[in-house]
């Protein structure tokens, strides 16, 4: 009974992808979901209360690799801010967004493009608020580890960090870009990054 409930959820989300993806959250009902998952619009809601726990549950893979980097970075679990300076920190950044957006190319348009009528469309900039008050907070230890770092960078330069991340995301996504060039614009964007912020916090 629980393999064939399962089988039935991912029926449902299997068939909200494609229209979400097509027409955007606001567009699609509840009933093209039923129909086109085979299941009975009102056996669905035994699965999802409503239209926005769906497109939650695609999206959610994408969300948590977003905290699990944050956290990685960061967050209470994160790395030395010296590890920055050396070459493995760079090729393992590099990979991670590599990954991100292989793995979660189709997600991550759903969430950063079709997500306008869901609790989730301002996912970037609530993303980018909380992850300025985090990276504070990490400058602010490795600053008690590390006493000759400057860390009187502005709040609004932190916050851009995030939107600057988003951006590539978002512009990769919206022209196509493939494997190779990923791999090189990523590459590009990462060593300018880090590059920026070792000059930024030099004592």
């Amino acid at each position: 009974m629980q393999i064939a409930k399962e089988h039935i959820r991912q029926n449902i989300l299997n068939a909200a992808l494609p229209l979400f993806y097509a027409k955007g959250y606001s567009k699609v009902t509840i009933r093209e979901i039923a129909d086109d998952s085979h299941v009975g619009l009102s056996n669905i809601y035994n699965y999802y209360n409503s239209k926005e726990n769906i497109f939650r549950e695609l999206v959610q893979p994408v969300i948590n690799d977003f905290e699990i980097m944050l956290d990685k970075h960061h967050g209470k679990s994160g790395s030395d801010i010296m590890e920055m300076y050396t070459e493995h920190y760079l090729r393992a950044v590099i990979a991670e967004y590599i990954s991100l957006i292989k793995k979660h190319r189709n997600l991550l348009f759903l969430l950063l493009f079709r997500s306008q009528g869901t609790s989730l469309e301002n996912y970037k900039s609530d993303f980018a608020d909380r992850s300025t008050e985090v990276v504070k907070e990490y400058f602010r230890n490795m600053k008690i580890k590390h006493p000759e770092l400057n860390i009187n960078i502005s709040e609004f330069t932190i916050h851009l960090h995030t939107v600057w991340m988003f951006t590539m995301l978002e512009e990769l996504i919206m022209h196509k870009k493939v494997s190779d060039e990923i791999e090189q614009i990523i590459t590009e964007y990462m060593i300018f990054s880090t590059t920026g912020w070792r000059e930024l916090m030099k004592g």
